[in-house]
């Protein structure tokens, strides 16, 4: 690959870290103080959810405009990484919040394996937990070494866990927003940010839809 290559790559990582940068300290001073924590991790996690749309968007919108959908692009590979570095970010400073220093405790009642948390608390921390599982997993494979090692389909195969780690994460935050009773301004950002990436994968699917069965 060529010098121009990498440059591009390189500028392209700096403003996306810069533009997380600046979407975490927008959520982190928008969060009521006092606590340095929680509203790190609020600021992480609407910074993370904002990024994820924005990569989950490429691909309808591609089919959208009749334009090539590669089965991996370096944009939408990019996107994907601050995505996961974002909500890795959210999930270690989260878990330092509510309970400190008893993080079992946000997944069950003692330390015991057996007394899990049965609430919507519990439910939103395993579902929250097994969406940044996956982020990891993806974020490992987020690069060309991988996909030559994998191949392309069995790497796609894996890259479309994707959508199951959106959709954990999707669930985990509606969950913290019930659990939290969060003002009404963050779950209208909340509801805004995800209707949007529903309403761009809906009009991909109808538009691939119609495209096929032309």
């Amino acid at each position: 690959m060529t010098s121009s290559y990498w440059t591009r790559r390189f500028t392209r990582h700096t403003l996306l870290g810069l533009s997380a940068t600046a979407l975490v300290l927008l959520g982190y001073f928008a969060s009521p103080p006092p606590d340095f924590r929680h509203r790190l991790s609020m600021g992480a996690a609407y910074a993370g959810i904002l990024f994820l749309v924005a990569c989950l968007w490429l691909g309808p919108w591609n089919v959208l405009r009749h334009r090539p959908n590669p089965v991996s692009s370096d944009l939408r590979r990019d996107l994907g990484i601050w995505a996961g570095i974002l909500a890795i970010l959210h999930t270690a400073v989260g878990l330092t919040v509510h309970l400190r220093g008893r993080m079992w405790m946000y997944f069950f009642k003692q330390f015991h394996p057996l007394a899990i948390q049965n609430n919507k608390f519990g439910a939103a921390n395993f579902l929250g937990l097994a969406s940044a599982i996956l982020f990891l997993v993806l974020l490992v494979i987020s690069n060309d070494i991988s996909l030559r090692a994998l191949g392309l389909q069995r790497w796609k195969s894996i890259q479309r866990w994707t959508y199951a780690a959106a959709i954990l994460a999707v669930a985990h935050g509606i969950l913290f927003q019930l659990v939290e009773k969060r003002h009404l301004p963050w779950v209208l950002l909340y509801t805004a940010l995800i209707a949007t990436g529903l309403a761009i994968q809906l009009a991909g699917f109808i538009a691939l839809r119609r495209k096929r069965s032309s």
